[in-house]
């Protein structure tokens, strides 16, 4: 994808990779060497910091320097883990969301940044659970959202600037899925879910990057189902994010949701979220 780095912006991107190794293997590699990243939050890396650290260095090894890479690895093997990466050492970095919570394992991390006028961003990497009705997985998918109403304004409290980016599993609005009247009892679009959204957004006071940058326009899609004909046909949610405190939010641009030019072509079933900022 041709698409230049502004000077002076750092770009900064989420993608649910689907497992690392798999990405890797399709051709992630070429996605990140084109595309000029700062810092990229990964979720269900699905592997631990060492092989992720080598899959890393793998994709990057064309760059002048190593890539810091930080995960938070689900005691599961092989399910969940997020994790991020960047050009620049963080100043610190802390997992799990608030004082720790079962419903968290291997799905927040923390990560802090130093920027040019003494200030500190802080960045999340987020993988909430993607439910299902009627089942345990719901329950903690419900919980995990509740935690985030309670621990949010502490974190913002403490940071200067903080972006929450990730795989949030749920559609906000109507907007944000193809087909939501289809879905409306199903999880992902449930109006309990959504609600919690409408306070992130509403008296929580974060911005919606993606949907400011792209104003009132079906999607833009993140994920796509492998099944049928959905990708071919551009059925799907928008529901990776993200999420910013008012200031930072203002110094966002250039929205691009790097979809994949043909179905071949998918390293993951997610498409990479990138949005440059203009940080000082």
């Amino acid at each position: 994808m041709v698409d230049p780095k502004p000077a002076g912006q750092t770009r900064i991107a989420s993608v649910n990779v689907n497992g690392i190794r798999a990405a890797h293997r399709k051709g992630m590699g070429q996605w990140l060497a084109d595309r000029e990243i700062d810092i990229l939050a990964l979720q269900e890396v699905r592997a631990n910091e060492e092989i992720l650290t080598k899959l890393v260095t793998d994709m990057t090894e064309h760059e002048d320097q190593p890539w810091h890479v930080h995960e938070y690895e689900a005691a599961d093997k092989g399910r969940a883990g997020v994790a991020i990466i960047s050009r620049n050492a963080p100043i610190a970095t802390r997992n799990g969301i608030g004082d720790g919570h079962p419903e968290d394992d291997g799905r927040w991390i923390e990560a802090d940044y130093k920027l040019g006028d003494g200030s500190t961003l802080t960045v999340v990497s987020v993988y909430v659970h993607s439910g299902e009705v009627g089942t345990l997985k719901q329950e903690h998918k419900m919980r995990f959202l509740h935690y985030m109403t309670e621990y949010l304004p502490k974190l913002a409290q403490r940071a200067d600037h903080l972006l929450v980016m990730g795989d949030l599993n749920v559609g906000h609005r109507e907007l944000d899925i193809k087909n939501w009247k289809g879905n409306v009892k199903n999880s992902g679009f449930l109006p309990e879910e959504r609600a919690y959204f409408d306070q992130y957004f509403g008296e929580l006071g974060f911005s919606d990057v993606a949907r400011s940058l792209a104003g009132e326009v079906e999607g833009p899609y993140t994920w796509w189902s492998y099944r049928g004909k959905a990708f071919d046909n551009d059925t799907g949610w928008r529901i990776d994010y993200h999420m910013a405190t008012p200031a930072l939010a203002e110094l966002a641009g250039n929205l691009k949701v790097d979809r994949a030019q043909d179905y071949s072509l998918r390293w993951s079933d997610h498409a990479p979220l990138v949005v440059d900022y203009k940080l000082p």
